[in-house]
């Protein structure tokens, strides 16, 4: 059976089961289920249904509840949390991973969180409160603080039975490796601790190239070095270069796809946090205030077009042709943003290469132009009778498509200088000159050529 299709018939019973109060039969059907799968099963069920199987799930089986949450998502999670008392969710969340407890209560409203944190033990709560204190989307914030240091004095067999008697230890797959002062000064790997003798002593066998986080670096930048580097897991450390956490690949993958939904609503102008189940008002607030701005952008357009009323007036056809220019100006200069703001994101694009990501885009908007104008001349021939018209829509469509790739390019580089972010604000400025300069490219040719067009 397909997975999904598997998923939607856990839904439907557990929608029955609801209805027909049969608790143990549904807390039998949800206990059976992976965390994973449990997060969706909750993800697809209706607010008032999710929060019914949740508290089913939660009086049995706390474990299995809150790792379902972790996987829910941190958002999400709180809001089945956010009807509890506070000392009841101080105890749940140390049933979770601390990175993933501590997102979970960042994610309360105010004073329920600030009253979880109040009740969360330092000893217990696995370092939950120390967590918070970070900045949101630093490495300090995701990291966990349940990392297994080694000192480097330390032989293998004796770290081999360290490793062996730790519980709760984030990625045993990377042992690090510290100093007296817990400084970090190396890494072995598990494969490499299990192929040497007994007796040898780790600082022989470490390496002493690390790949590590600060506390303060930001989350994307973290997912960078991991991807880069091909790691499984980035220690973590604090100003001192003392080992205070570890970042796993997992969490990684949240990041990117969190910074990659963000990215894509962001070019949209929508908010990252909008979403199919975001309240009607939630939506229209979030969405609104860009609308009004393209409004104001598309009247900017509408005077360019307003300027040549008379060339229109005189050749009616422009106007059915006009939407071609500006429309494939715009399809293009969204192909050039998305490459350009990916390569910032990734830190492929910087000032360095600039001007040859320029060059390029540049190249690719005019042979683009060439072939599409060669296309659209021959359709206005062929539409409106007239070869002179066509070679007009060519020529505009040249000059608009360059307009296009040179305007994705410099204007998320210009907005990165300016510390705005790009995905946010590229796209209205870059709607606005596509039209602009497609209306007008246009409509100017046309003008000049009026005699021989009438």
């Amino acid at each position: 059976m397909p997975p999904q299709r598997r998923i939607d018939l856990i839904v439907e019973s557990v929608r029955r089961l609801l209805r027909l109060g049969a608790t143990p039969n549904l807390l039998n059907l949800l206990q059976k289920q992976h965390p994973a799968d449990l997060a969706q099963i909750f993800g697809e069920l209706p607010d008032r249904e999710r929060q019914a199987a949740f508290n089913v799930l939660v009086e049995k089986n706390a474990r299995l509840a809150m790792e379902s949450v972790s996987e829910l998502g941190h958002e999400k999670g709180a809001e089945l949390l956010a009807l509890r008392p506070a000392e009841e969710i101080a105890r749940l969340v140390q049933e979770i991973a601390s990175d993933d407890a501590a997102a979970v209560v960042a994610h309360l409203p105010a004073p329920l969180s600030d009253a979880v944190r109040e009740m969360i033990s330092p000893k217990a709560g696995g370092g939950v409160t120390e967590l918070l204190d970070y900045e949101e989307q630093s490495a300090g914030r995701l990291m966990n603080p349940n990392v297994l240091a080694l000192h480097e004095d330390l032989t293998a067999g004796e770290a081999i039975t360290a490793l062996q008697t730790s519980r709760d230890v984030e990625m045993p797959f990377y042992l690090y490796v510290i100093d007296e002062r817990r400084h970090l000064v190396g890494v072995v790997s598990l494969r490499r601790l299990l192929l040497v003798r007994p007796d040898t002593p780790l600082k022989r066998i470490m390496t002493t190239e690390v790949y590590s986080a600060r506390v303060d670096t930001v989350q994307d930048e973290v997912a960078r070095q991991v991807a880069s580097y091909n790691l499984l897991a980035i220690p973590v450390v604090d100003h001192e270069n003392k080992l205070v956490g570890i970042i796993t690949v997992d969490d990684v993958v949240d990041v990117i796809q969190d910074e990659a939904t963000e990215a894509v609503y962001r070019m949209a102008g929508v908010g990252g946090d909008d979403t199919v189940e975001s309240p009607t008002m939630d939506s229209l607030r979030r969405r609104l205030p860009w609308l009004l701005v393209n409004l104001a952008t598309a009247f900017l357009a509408a005077s360019v077009v307003g300027l040549f009323e008379n060339t229109i007036g005189q050749v009616v056809a422009l106007a059915a042709l006009m939407p071609i220019v500006a429309g494939m100006g715009g399809n293009a200069a969204t192909q050039t943003l998305a490459v350009i703001v990916r390569g910032l994101a990734l830190g492929e694009l910087t000032w360095t290469n600039s001007r040859k990501a320029l060059a390029k885009e540049a190249l690719v908007g005019l042979s683009n132009g060439v072939a599409l104008g060669a296309v659209a001349m021959l359709g206005a021939w062929l539409l409106k009778g007239s070869f002179l018209l066509g070679v007009v829509l060519a020529l505009a469509m040249i000059v608009n498509m360059f307009v296009a790739a040179t305007a994705g390019t410099l204007i998320p580089l210009g907005l990165r200088a300016l510390k705005v972010d790009p995905a946010l604000a590229s796209s209205v400025f870059i709607t606005t000159l596509t039209d602009v300069f497609g209306f007008l490219s246009f409509l100017g040719l046309a003008t000049l050529f009026l005699p021989y067009l009438r």
